[in-house]
């Protein structure tokens, strides 16, 4: 918003330094008149008839006392511009560095040299700053890119689809009915992924007590026929395990771990344990799938949007959006818990997720 034209923050450092300089001039000088100047008598053969009496002191110490608070005032000036120079040069390179920053460009970091003081925390700060918005930006445009390629692959079929239909009367409808039926249905559950993924990144969702260990046999009994049709056992162990959040945004979280734990599983006679516990001031839910062996370097790349390791692609119905785990790193994070994923050493999958307790 705009605001009045008004002195500087130099200006106002030099005029306090020069201020105080005169304060404290004039304070000196009544210390002596009151301690000094007082007790010299004031009659015509001054202090035993040899001393200088008051008026002649007076006359003698006043003009020498205005040239020193002259003396005093300019170098309170001249000494405060310098000082408070000096002193705010680390505002003006953080000033620039958000001048910098506000055109768009996020690379530049201020990098403060010398001792830990306050201009330099405030430094350090801001390039932490600048590196974490650089780092979102970066995520959010490839984000973006990302998406509209996904999104742009079902609305090139349908077009490639109705061209051929369009050029061939004679092709069967029905077969192109399903065939758009399968490719819309597609475009809707990635947007709506796409949409889920952006609110729980923005937090806006009503906490509650919820029990994670309830989620997970909720999401065990809808996922099981998958599960028994793809020939893999299914297990849900643990106790209790409550935590404060979105029913709804934590149910889509364990229903995408098992799901994905399932997918990503052997081809037949694969298992799926899931546990949930309480420990300590945490509530822990536990999914384990068995699988092929996992590259130690791909595990960390899981949870980016639309990533896809070359050992977990599937080409069946269930291949999914590339939505599912940064789904639920997003949730994770909303809801202040942190995600864990490490490969078995036997093959497979083990996803640790350590939410805060709910306090009741």
């Amino acid at each position: 918003m705009p605001r009045r034209p008004g002195l500087s923050a130099r200006l106002k450092l030099t005029l306090s330094y020069a201020g105080f300089l005169a304060v404290a001039g004039a304070l000196l000088l009544a210390v002596v008149w009151v301690f000094v100047l007082r007790y010299v008598p004031d009659n015509s053969q001054g202090l035993l008839g040899v001393s200088p009496n008051r008026y002649l002191l007076v006359r003698t110490f006043a003009p020498a006392a205005a040239a020193a608070m002259v003396f005093l005032l300019v170098f309170g000036l001249l000494g405060g511009w310098i000082l408070a120079g000096r002193m705010l040069a680390p505002l003006t390179r953080i000033t620039d560095a958000a001048r910098t920053a506000g055109t768009g460009s996020l690379s530049h970091r201020i990098r403060m040299k010398g001792r830990q003081d306050e201009f330099r925390e405030l430094s350090d700060a801001f390039d932490a700053m600048l590196e974490r918005l650089e780092s979102h930006v970066a995520e959010q445009q490839r984000f973006a890119a990302n998406a509209s390629h996904e999104l742009r692959t079902p609305l090139a079929i349908s077009r490639t689809l109705l061209d051929v239909a369009r050029k061939d009367p004679t092709k069967d409808r029905g077969e192109l009915v399903e065939r758009l039926q399968a490719v819309n249905t597609r475009a809707i559950d990635l947007t709506e992924a796409l949409l889920l993924l952006s609110r729980g990144d923005r937090g806006s969702f009503t906490r509650e007590s919820v029990d994670l260990s309830l989620l997970a046999e909720e999401a065990a009994e809808t996922l099981l026929p998958f599960a028994e049709e793809r020939r893999i056992t299914l297990a849900v162990t643990g106790g209790a395990a409550w935590a404060g959040g979105s029913a709804e945004l934590l149910l889509r979280m364990v229903t995408n771990l098992v799901q994905n734990a399932v997918v990503h599983n052997l081809p037949a006679d694969g298992t799926v344990t899931v546990h949930t516990e309480a420990h300590g001031d945490a509530s822990v839910l536990r999914v384990e799938n068995t699988g092929r062996l996992l590259p130690p370097e791909l595990v960390p790349t899981l949870t980016e949007p639309f990533r896809r390791g070359t050992e977990r692609v599937r080409t069946d119905e269930h291949a999914g959006v590339g939505l599912g785990l940064a789904i639920v790193h997003s949730v994770v994070r909303a809801h202040g818990g942190t995600l864990d994923l490490s490969p078995r050493p036997t093959g497979g999958l083990r996803v640790t997720v350590c939410l805060p307790a709910a306090s009741f």
